[in-house]
């Protein structure tokens, strides 16, 4: 099931980022982050977290292939992810209500880590004022995405 849902999440995103427009200024509020968000989404179908920190850093490596053509940058974000979404997954019980609350928690997080990498790397220099921008502009359809896809589990999908 998490392998159907990272290809579902992965032809969304192409789909999207192809249709929407969600450079700086856009009109568009819906910036599609499906396959990071999926890396949250998908722990529960997991038995071991040594298969599915694999899991995650090659679908990592498959982001980076198909989407941003930078290899290992995305592995890496992905596997800080993977922990971060371990440590949720032990640490709380997820629901409908904390489940927004980590896919906006998860969102940030990747956005955050993607702007310091690439302020650091001098790759591009992102603002603060830009960070907020892609923040604010990716959240209602994630957090849409999010709940569709929780909610799969419950229905046995």
């Amino acid at each position: 099931m998490s392998k159907l849902i990272i290809i579902i999440s992965f032809i969304l995103d192409i789909i999207l980022s192809n249709l929407l427009p969600y450079w700086k200024n856009s009109l568009s509020l819906f910036t599609p982050l499906f396959v990071p968000l999926t890396i949250y989404l998908i722990y529960p179908y997991y038995k071991t977290n040594k298969k599915y920190l694999r899991e995650v850093f090659i679908t990592g490596l498959l982001y980076d292939l198909f989407m941003t053509n930078l290899l290992f940058f995305n592995s890496f974000i992905f596997l800080i992810l993977g922990i971060i979404t371990i440590s949720i997954y032990k640490k709380f019980k997820i629901d409908f209500k904390s489940n927004i609350i980590f896919s906006i928690i998860i969102i940030i997080i990747y956005e955050i880590t993607e702007v310091i990498i690439f302020n650091i790397s001098k790759m591009t220099i992102i603002s603060l004022k830009e960070l907020i921008y892609y923040i604010i502009h990716s959240i209602l359809i994630n957090l849409v995405y999010a709940e569709i896809v929780f909610n799969m589990k419950k229905i046995n999908v």
